[in-house]
């Protein structure tokens, strides 16, 4: 039986995080196993924020890639592609366009966070970032997804694609299935300096890449209860971001709930809950850390197995917009020339 597509992906700005090991990647190895699935990395909309250093993103991508592999990702069951090197993409883009008002666009919730939280008015929205639904949901679109993985707070995303879906199907015919939601448990962790979000920009992160020292420095610097003084005042473990962490990496149960009921109590010091969870931090990010550092040797290996994904993500695309092209009667074939995608 033909296994289910799932279409993921990231936009590159840098190495990524243990937030991502707990948010998307440990899902991302599950799915790997029971679909077909598809990972891509969206290098033209990071330009809708970083449309003033794109020398950085080729750096991003590398960076992505190497992190992908190193928690496991296997480009020989998944498909690993470069959006910027599926034309067909930008061309889907454009034709959905022509469907979409700007009203549902400007709708987005994720679109109006982001802006505020760059502090952008709309006179200096661009054009780019305010299409970025429609070019996410050209991303899915392009090879056919079935299925696409998300928290709660992405939901939008997808619902707006299906919207598209449907307007599409409904006026050209039933080209594309309507991609449905994977909605996981996907834990979302905060920052180390307390705030809801962890954030490669922001200062706040413990990066994949990070020697076993910087990981014990940045995790012996994390916020803890501030209501706290002293060790032996009862301490809060709810929402309190240490626990959160251990709760999330630290294999050894009994430790966790042995330092909660202590830290509770008021029997345990903030320094000796975070010396355990740097250890225990480090022994999950030391196999990762490893593979690495051998993938960085092999930058040939690390590269084909995005050509080889790209150059399959590519087949697939080019199908679904010759199928497009026709049923919106804009093929000419006698006039086209023959092509072959690469």
């Amino acid at each position: 039986m033909t296994k289910k597509r799932v279409v993921t992906g990231v936009r590159p700005s840098g190495p990524l995080h243990v937030g991502h090991l707990a948010g998307v990647l440990r899902s991302w190895l599950e799915l790997q196993e029971s679909y077909e699935c598809f990972f891509l990395l969206a290098d033209v909309q990071a330009l809708t924020t970083n449309f003033d250093r794109p020398d950085q993103i080729s750096t991003d991508v590398r960076e992505v890639i190497l992190d992908w592999l190193s928690v496991g990702l296997d480009p020989q069951r998944s498909t690993f592609y470069l959006q910027s090197m599926l034309p067909e993409i930008a061309e889907l883009t454009v034709f959905l366009g022509m469907l979409v008002p700007l009203s549902h666009v400007r709708r987005n919730p994720t679109i109006k966070s982001e802006a505020e939280q760059r502090g952008w008015e709309s006179e200096n929205l661009t054009y780019g970032f305010l299409g970025y639904p429609i070019s996410q949901a050209a991303d899915i679109m392009a090879v056919r997804g079935d299925l696409v993985p998300v928290g709660e707070d992405q939901l939008p995303h997808v619902e707006q694609t299906r919207e598209i879906v449907r307007r599409f199907n409904r006026l050209y015919g039933p080209v594309f299935p309507e991609p449905q939601a994977l909605l996981g448990e996907m834990p979302r962790l905060p920052g180390t300096d307390g705030r809801r979000q962890m954030g490669t920009s922001l200062g706040n992160a413990i990066f994949l890449i990070d020697d076993p020292e910087t990981v014990r420095r940045k995790v012996m610097g994390m916020y803890t209860d501030p209501r706290r003084i002293h060790a032996t005042d009862p301490g809060t473990v709810e929402g309190n971001p240490v626990f959160t962490y251990h709760d999330v990496f630290n294999p050894d149960g009994a430790e966790v709930a042995e330092l909660k009921q202590r830290y509770r109590k008021g029997r345990v010091g903030d320094i000796e809950v975070k010396e355990r969870l740097a250890v225990a931090l480090n022994g999950v990010l030391e196999p990762i850390r490893r593979r690495r550092e051998q993938l960085a040797m092999d930058i040939d290996t690390v590269d084909a197995a995005v050509r080889s994904g790209t150059r399959r993500a590519r087949s697939e695309a080019a199908a679904t917009m010759k199928t497009v092209r026709e049923v919106m009667g804009i093929s000419y074939p006698s006039l086209r020339e023959q092509q072959q995608p690469g």
